[in-house]
């Protein structure tokens, strides 16, 4: 039909309707993503690890959580666990659990020390796969809970490729990068760093050659000890970031050996130590 045999009613109704068209704003998505409150991974995760024991939220005066708002890079996301609990004999953090609501694997770790651990931070690096809540759960060793919660906005961090190629990972497998920072005080919490080299790989990883799925392989245990008491020890999965780090504490009574026990989940078992003594920085071991 011809533009001029439109009736001039028709016209005017047709030129209304694209004006209200084109005036009709956009929205961008909004910045804030719903709590993970709202989400039902959590209760079947609290449940699972808890059963129906109470959680105290309000828990600053036992552990603080720290987590960017948002993440430069959601394979590496920086976690900082720290408490306020002196351990001691009488009253000690007992566990730290480490859980990402929307990962594909929630229970990212799972932290035991002991009095001998002087204090029970933990600082590492997460995967984030998308927006979730991140909570950090100290139980106490008269089994009573208390929980920091952060939200992080980051995605697609469980099945980003490895930052090497597999030949180089191949190749640094179980290197174990492993020292004291500082000077030591005998009866003073030293803080200590552990580090291996290990895909951690999620098995959500598509190779964009063969379209297959990497496997999943993984660092699952850690042991610390310190003058052959333990100091540490976590059962932690593929949420750990690739080439796990650790920063932690231990406390000193005498001079003595530092001790890391790593093992993956082909059972494979790598191992460091170094030599402690009271006065400067103790370097590290291989």
């Amino acid at each position: 039909m011809r533009l001029n045999t439109i009736v001039p009613g028709a016209l005017s109704l047709i030129l209304s309707i694209c004006a209200l068209l084109v005036s009709v704003p956009t929205y961008a998505e909004p910045e804030t993503a719903p709590s993970a409150s709202k989400i039902e991974i959590w209760p079947k995760v609290r449940t699972s690890l808890f059963g129906t024991r109470e959680i105290h939220e309000d828990s600053s005066a036992i552990i603080q959580l720290e987590a960017p708002t948002r993440a430069e890079d959601a394979s590496t996301v920086p976690i900082a666990m720290h408490t306020q609990l002196v351990q001691t004999a009488g009253r000690y953090i007992d566990k730290l659990y480490l859980v990402v609501d929307n990962n594909p694997s929630p229970i990212a770790a799972v932290f035991d020390f002991t009095p001998e651990s002087g204090r029970a931070d933990i600082e590492t690096r997460i995967r984030v796969e998308q927006y979730t809540d991140v909570r950090a759960i100290a139980e106490l060793n008269d089994g009573s809970l208390y929980m920091a919660t952060r939200f992080v906005k980051a995605s697609g961090g469980c099945s980003a490729p490895a930052g090497k190629d597999a030949e180089a990972a191949a190749r640094n497998l179980g290197r174990i990068k492993f020292r004291v920072d500082g000077p030591i005080t005998i009866g003073k919490p030293a803080l200590a760093q552990l580090a291996v080299s290990h895909p951690n790989a999620s098995g959500l990883v598509l190779d964009q050659i063969s379209r297959l799925y990497a496997p999943a392989y993984y660092v699952r245990k850690i042991n610390v000890s310190y003058a052959g008491k333990p100091v540490l020890t976590a059962d932690i999965d593929f949420s750990i970031s690739e080439n796990p780090n650790f920063r932690f504490y231990f406390l000193p009574t005498a001079d003595g050996e530092l001790r890391a026990e790593i093992v993956d989940t082909k059972d494979l078992m790598f191992e460091s130590e170094v030599l402690v003594k009271s006065g400067p920085s103790s370097g590290g071991g291989n």
